[in-house]
């Protein structure tokens, strides 16, 4: 039976990396069957709505959805249920993606591009098991006036054990599956929410005894990531701490134009990403990286539709286009998406 998947572009510069993703799968022909919709702010532009019902509903049924970026600056002042950003936040929660991989790898001939010293980011071959259901983004929230009439804004950062308990079996079992070693990153020594995420995790080591544990402040962490990234194997962590080390990872790596990211629920079906945002400031003008969104729809293959051998040509066929010297803007180079996208497919 054919595998639907939903294309959901999105905003900026979401609809050209997608387009390049949707090339390479095509090329492949897997027999695969493509839906689209709107979502973010050009759903809302269209529809009145960043995540309309007809999108949701072809998320839902879809076998995996392959997504762009959201976010568009005319919508800034909307309020905050109707701006882009909440398409994502209400796929994860109707979804139940709570499981987000964000690998980190210096592709060979990418060294120069990092802004790290070449003998440090060519070390880099780490994975982020990122938390995607809780913590302060989906904490109560709101904004009130103290007696003193100062305005005050609060956000609570919370997790229960069963969802620290699941993230960290997805953690153990990556960790497993690559060199054994196995970072939980939390805050520990001033956020009881850290100190039940640790206690939570050293809880479930019990049951990987071929898995190293080690526990590091997130503010140790962020420079570790920086002093030597080569020393990371697997990182789980809670969103907030993981939505920022991810970004810092990418830095690290070359460009944020160049990782991926899947977001699991519990049965393996996934919502597949470039973690870069939508890039209003270069939309339309050919210049986005579109490497991320195509090694995302390699993850798509890997992890929902069990096709590891495409998955595989993909990633080869992206690290042997970079190796032959083509370079979007952002890795100092000047070919444009579709040029990128050619490079990729040619090398395929």
């Amino acid at each position: 039976m054919s595998k639907t998947i939903a294309i959901l572009p999105g905003d900026g510069i979401g609809p050209e990396v997608t387009r390049e993703a949707r090339r390479v799968l095509d090329a492949l022909d897997l027999g695969l069957t493509f839906a689209e919709a709107p979502v973010g702010g050009a759903a809302y532009h269209a529809h009145g709505h960043p995540l309309p019902e007809a999108t949701l509903d072809l998320a839902k049924r879809a076998d995996a959805i392959l997504f762009g970026a959201v976010g568009d600056p005319s919508c800034d002042a909307l309020e905050r249920h109707l701006r882009p950003e909440q398409a994502i936040l209400g796929l994860r929660k109707h979804l139940v993606t709570f499981a987000n991989l964000r690998p980190a790898r210096i592709f060979p001939g990418l060294e120069d591009a990092s802004t790290l010293k070449p003998e440090i980011a060519g070390a880099i071959d780490l994975v982020i098991v990122r938390e995607l259901n809780g913590d302060v983004y989906f904490g109560e929230k709101g904004q009130r006036t103290t007696d003193a009439g100062l305005r005050e804004g609060h956000d609570l950062m919370r997790y229960d054990e069963a969802e620290v308990r699941r993230i960290a079996h997805v953690g153990f079992q990556t960790a497993a599956k690559r060199r054994g070693k196995l970072c939980s990153v939390d805050k520990a020594n001033v956020l009881e929410t850290s100190q039940l995420w640790r206690d939570v995790v050293i809880e479930v080591a019990a049951e990987y005894p071929n898995v190293e544990l080690t526990h590091m402040y997130v503010d140790n962490a962020a420079m570790q990531l920086v002093r030597n990234p080569g020393g990371f194997d697997t990182i789980v962590t809670g969103n907030l701490f993981g939505d920022i080390l991810s970004d810092q990872a990418s830095m690290c790596v070359g460009s944020i134009g160049m990782l991926p990211s899947a977001s699991l629920d519990a049965q393996g079906k996934g919502l597949y990403e470039p973690i870069h945002g939508s890039a209003p400031d270069i939309a339309g003008q050919g210049k986005a990286n579109p490497c991320a969104a195509i090694l995302s729809a390699a993850m798509m293959l890997r992890h929902s539709l069990d096709m590891a051998a495409p998955a595989d040509r993909i990633e080869a066929a992206v690290a042997a286009a970079l190796r032959s010297g083509v370079r979007t803007p952002d890795l100092g180079g000047g070919a444009s998406t579709g040029a990128m996208g050619d490079a990729v497919l040619a090398a395929l």
